[in-house]
């Protein structure tokens, strides 16, 4: 059993920290006070993102509403025609999709912002003695993982094919926070999700180094919405000293 106590009173602590620096100017003239932008963002984001919308609210006065999803599903969702000011993804193959078949609804060039590893999750006790990567491959084990044209999946398929080790998972889903949901409602034996989501999980952690070979990283770009300006101080922020910060105290890597 491997839980991480530390990290999560660490980011804890940061997030305390940045509280009070947030009375400081940050990027976002005056002049853009009181628009409103909707953000597209990966659902492994979710926690940090609530963290670091309400520090640049605070810091410009610019309100933002997030839209939690698979990256894929966003990356659909915006190549439909659905209104949304940023778009940030788990993956840059999956921005670089929005990119290339509609290069005119991306404003500026996307940044990359933080990276991310996957772990294996069980539930409490690790019920099904779960050790290593390889017992994931038992045809007895209940494990769920994200679908493969997910970010998350992905990266899972590629550790899969540089180890050889076949899975044979029991459910594929949309996004991670789904995987992770049935991990701690004991709904499957192990799970594959990043890092991050454990922070604050109720859930068993396995040493995986085998995905540590495999990062993915993650991408913002603003959209041609009806707030340009505004998204692109959402994207600085983002990147700015503050933002990483609160990313970094949750356990995204950097870039």
């Amino acid at each position: 059993m491997n839980r991480r106590p530390l990290a999560a009173a660490a980011a804890l602590v940061l997030v305390t920290s940045l509280t009070a620096c947030a009375g400081e100017r940050r990027p976002g003239g005056a002049e853009l006070a009181g628009e409103e932008i909707t953000v597209f963002a990966a659902a492994s984001l979710s926690i940090a993102f609530e963290e670091i919308g309400e520090q640049f609210t605070e810091s410009t006065g610019i309100g933002v509403t997030f839209s939690y999803a698979g990256s894929q599903d966003l990356a659909a969702q915006v190549l439909e025609g659905a209104p949304a000011d940023v778009l940030a993804t788990a993956d840059e193959l999956t921005m670089q999709r929005v990119v290339t078949e509609a290069p005119e609804l991306v404003v500026d060039e996307p940044r990359s912002f933080a990276t991310n590893t996957l772990i294996i999750a069980t539930p409490p006790g690790n019920r099904a003695g779960v050790t290593s990567w390889a017992d994931l491959a038992d045809d007895d084990l209940a494990l769920v993982m994200c679908a493969p044209e997910v970010p998350c999946g992905a990266s899972a398929k590629r550790v899969e094919a540089a180890t050889g080790v076949r899975l044979h998972p029991v459910s594929e889903e949309s996004n991670v926070s789904d995987v992770l949901a049935k991990v701690v409602a004991g709904e499957a034996d192990a799970g594959l999700v990043y890092e991050t989501d454990i922070v604050t999980a109720k859930v068993d952690i396995v040493p995986c180094p085998e995905c540590i070979e495999d990062k993915n990283t993650y991408q913002a770009a603003p959209l041609a919405g009806e707030h340009p300006e505004a998204a692109r101080a959402f994207i600085d922020f983002l990147v700015s000293e503050i933002g990483t910060g609160v990313l970094l105290g949750l356990g995204f890597g950097d870039t």
